[in-house]
């Protein structure tokens, strides 16, 4: 039974990170009916960010750690918002196959301007926060793990609470519902559409660092395979559906926690995807998402 609990606060510390991520991407989608296949490498950012600030400040402090979380979040939602305006902005009315064309190319875009300004060598992630172990009865408790659960939560609710009891998360929900509906009603569309890109890449910015705080090394391709993860949560939860995303990325955490601890170990990256294809078979709008006929 302990056994059981420890697997499960692993599994739910995984996924949080999974779902900070995919709370990006679902938005993105939600409001522009796209996704931003360039979300992963703002992930992979968000990391690095932490990586050089988390060298300015006194190591293994809250208010440090706090610190270092708030300015990687902000130059990453900067970061978002420039991509938004330089390469997708112009494609607002083509195809969507071109501007999933454009978001794949900004994601090699990032990758190799990473290699070139990072260094293509994995990098130890510095310890920002305190690092405490707690026992409490036979389970192992990580500050790190802790900080991740709490960090994620507060960062979940703080984005409801943003959608829904603010203008500008009205603003996001009417332009995600009409967008020509809402600019008839004074909606900048350029304005939310942009916000949105700065509020989602902000959370994959958190999620690269709650994720280096697990796994303490960071590089430039290290967004591939949480990102991938990331949007077969989204997916699986119902994607455009905020708490579907999250519950997605929960789900998906736990699961391959659960794998990774069993004999089924070496396909512990394989199981995603098969839970998706599931999920796709016997409900293709997701856990939380709903049927909708798309007008052409």
């Amino acid at each position: 039974m302990v056994e059981f609990f420890q697997q499960l606060l692993n599994g739910l510390s995984l996924g949080a990170i999974y779902a900070l991520i995919a709370l990006g991407y679902t938005m993105v989608y939600g409001v522009l009916r796209f996704i931003n296949f360039a979300h992963s490498d703002v992930f992979m950012v968000g990391a690095f960010l932490g990586y050089y600030l988390g060298r300015l400040v006194p190591a293994g402090t809250l208010w440090g750690g706090l610190a270092v979380l708030a300015g990687a979040m902000a130059g990453c939602a900067l970061l978002g918002m420039t991509i938004e305006r330089l390469a997708y902005r112009p494609l607002r009315g083509a195809p969507t196959l071109n501007v999933l064309i454009t978001a794949i190319g900004v994601s090699l875009l990032l990758e190799y301007s990473g290699q070139v300004f990072f260094g293509a060598a994995p990098r130890n992630f510095p310890a920002i926060f305190p690092v405490r172990t707690f026992h409490v009865g036979g389970l192992v408790l990580g500050s790190n793990q802790l900080i991740v659960i709490l960090v994620s939560v507060v960062l979940m609710v703080v984005l409801q609470l943003i959608v829904h009891r603010t203008k500008i998360g009205t603003a996001m929900r009417a332009v995600s519902l009409n967008p020509r509906a809402a600019v008839l009603m004074g909606v900048n569309n350029d304005v939310v559409i942009s916000f949105t890109f700065g509020l989602g890449s902000a959370l994959a910015a958190a999620g690269g660092i709650l994720y280096a705080l697990n796994y303490p090394s960071v590089d430039p391709l290290m967004g591939l395979m949480p990102g991938l993860k990331a949007f077969v949560a989204a997916i699986l939860g119902g994607i455009g559906n905020i708490p579907g995303a999250a519950l997605g990325g929960l789900l998906l955490g736990t699961t391959e926690t659960f794998v990774n601890g069993s004999q089924w170990s070496t396909y512990k990256d394989a199981i995603g995807f098969a839970v998706l294809i599931i999920i796709l078979l016997f409900r293709p709008a997701g856990l939380l998402g709903r049927f909708t006929i798309e007008k052409v």
